[in-house]
């Protein structure tokens, strides 16, 4: 487990040593499901405060590695070949997507199937979802079924709010 101090001191180092001082700055944000994220328009890397706290200090050093890496490559390079090269230069051996935890405690739907597969949602679900362990195209009898947490602050209204019935 990592600090947030420790994150932020290291993102210093390595926006220094590789976009140079000044150029690009780093923050930390409130996502749940993505590790980090690489602002083009604010020159911004920022890491989820949410995650970063959970990953060991070789799983942060591989999610600012893989933000600096955008930032040097261009907006326009995405994840393809110049990105991996740019990437792989500066010592990234991560793969192109987080795999790890996600802040699952913090979303205020939980799912289930008929199997008994938990899935977690951070906005309110507004339409029919099926389970995609169970089956790889949609089929009503592998539908999800949708109940909001009492312990997570709310953020949005429930479905039953907005005109449509939702499962409580």
């Amino acid at each position: 487990m990592t600090s947030l101090d420790q994150v932020r001191s290291r993102a210093a180092e390595l926006i220094a040593a590789h976009l140079g001082t000044g150029s690009w700055s780093f923050g930390f944000d409130n996502a749940k499901t993505r590790a980090g994220q690489c602002d083009f328009a604010k020159r911004r890397i920022t890491v989820s405060k949410h995650l970063a706290v959970r990953f060991s200090d070789d799983d942060v050093e591989q999610v600012l590695l893989h933000e600096v890496a955008h930032a040097l490559s261009g907006a326009r390079a995405g994840h393809g070949p110049k990105w991996r090269r740019t990437a792989a230069a500066i010592g990234y051996t991560g793969s192109r997507l987080h795999d790890g935890p996600i802040a699952s405690e913090l979303a205020p739907w939980v799912g289930e199937c008929p199997a008994g597969h938990e899935h977690f949602r951070y906005r309110t679900p507004t339409r029919p979802l099926a389970c995609a362990k169970c089956s790889r195209r949609f089929d009503e009898r592998h539908l999800i079924t949708w109940t909001r947490r009492a312990d997570v602050a709310r953020t949005e209204p429930a479905r039953s709010e907005l005109g449509t019935e939702a499962r409580r």
